[in-house]
């Protein structure tokens, strides 16, 4: 085994510690957030959490490391994948249906910005993508 491979596992830890620290002090300010902030926040957090999951996605197509991770660090990989995916799916759900709800009601009430809404409704519909 190389120091470079090494080297390269104790770079990734460290760069992630300090992304860790650097949302929790953002976190800490989010009283204070406005929309555009909150926006600017969960964007940033959804990029890295992108990042993170596919390098996840490609340490485990790696033989080196799937012939040498023992069961219990793949058992906490999949109990930590579990609760982040059904909170996930959980939060998509709520947001999206709540969302619906929402707009259904400011359109009701003829609130929605006219700018945005001009054309047929059926050509606003939001494509659904699945993997399964």
């Amino acid at each position: 085994m190389s120091e470079t491979f090494l080297h390269n596992l104790d770079a990734w830890v460290k760069k992630q510690k300090e992304i860790l620290q650097s949302f929790k002090k953002a976190d800490e300010k989010v009283k204070e957030a406005d929309r555009l902030d909150l926006i600017v926040l969960s964007r940033a957090a959804f990029q890295h959490m992108i990042k993170t999951l596919s390098a996840f996605d490609q340490w485990l197509q790696e033989p080196f490391i799937i012939s040498h991770m023992p069961k219990e660090m793949l058992e906490d990989v999949w109990k930590t994948t579990r609760k982040l995916l059904f909170e996930l799916l959980e939060l998509d759900i709520r947001h999206t249906g709540g969302f619906r709800d929402y707009v259904e009601k400011l359109a009701r009430e003829g609130k929605l910005n006219p700018i945005l809404v001009s054309g047929k409704p059926e050509a606003r519909r939001v494509p659904i993508h699945t993997s399964i």
